[in-house]
């Protein structure tokens, strides 16, 4: 979700996180000689590797998820206070992130952002999610991926891949976006594309990223809408050769989704998750 990552704006301000103070470098993978054309047919097991059917209720399985929590703004002016679990839920085998209108720790909005890091971290495969989407204006939801090492440097160095990410006030469509150092929002290079999808928040819909050494394909229910090949010129504009993890959250508000402003009408606000599945690649 490429502006939430600008809580990583600790890039600019000099300061940075433990774990991705590392110093950048741009030798990143090159891709297969000669690549695959266009059409090539990328293959991944047909069994997921790993996955959540969110069939136990109760808290999302503990050994899968865990959150990220606070309530800084993450970079973008959002207004809600991440909590550790108290807005989610499972039931009926749905997964539950809520946004609600409600004081806590100085913020007047709540939510998640639930993260697979080091539980569930991977280099390439086929990330597939189904899910239902928030409706309203100041909503803004993601399913998307953060590098776990961060081993290029801050944000963009290491890289972003938005799987899904959508803004109440422009409700149906439906973003598939990555981020590089070469190609990001800040230089208006940012790579993606978008969908209407006229139930996005009424019905469930499965949004897929397939994630190979050649490059990055984005689909909704299994129509190819976005296409990103492995230019082969370094992590300046490919650094999706290391491990990254999976992250689910709404936020209130923001730079992109406060854009508009916010109707507290729309509270308490609900993506639902059906499931997520991991698919292993091959070739």
């Amino acid at each position: 979700m490429f502006r939430k990552t600008l809580q990583l704006v600790f890039v600019f301000a000099g300061i940075c996180y433990s774990f991705s103070c590392k110093k950048s470098n741009t030798t990143g993978t090159p891709p297969v000689n000669p690549p695959p054309g266009a059409g090539y047919e990328w293959k991944f097991e047909t069994t997921p590797a790993w996955t959540d059917e969110f069939n136990m209720d109760g808290i999302p399985d503990a050994s899968k998820w865990g959150y990220d929590i606070g309530g800084n703004g993450w970079g973008n002016n959002e207004l809600q206070y991440y909590t550790d679990g108290l807005n989610t839920s499972v039931n009926n085998g749905i997964l539950k992130i809520v946004a609600k209108k409600e004081s806590y720790s100085g913020r007047d909005y709540t939510s998640a952002r639930m993260i697979t890091k080091n539980k569930g971290d991977w280099l390439y495969g086929r990330f597939e999610v189904k899910a239902k989407l928030p409706k309203g204006r100041g909503s803004w939801a993601a399913i998307w991926m953060l590098p776990t090492d961060w081993i290029y440097g801050n944000w963009p160095n290491s890289g972003e891949i938005d799987i899904m990410e959508h803004v109440g006030y422009d409700q149906n469509r439906v973003h598939i976006t990555i981020h590089t150092k070469a190609f990001n929002h800040l230089l208006g290079t940012q790579k993606g594309a978008n969908k209407i999808v006229n139930t996005a928040s009424d019905e469930f819909h499965i949004y897929r990223v397939d994630w190979a050494s050649y490059g990055l394909r984005g689909y909704i229910d299994d129509e190819k809408i976005f296409e990103f090949m492995n230019p082969g010129a370094g992590s300046d504009y490919w650094p999706f050769d290391k491990r990254f993890h999976l992250l689910l959250n709404i936020a209130v508000g923001g730079s992109w989704g406060g854009a508009m402003g916010i109707d507290d009408s729309i509270f308490p606000a609900t993506m639902e998750v059906d499931y997520v599945r991991v698919f292993t690649f091959i070739k």
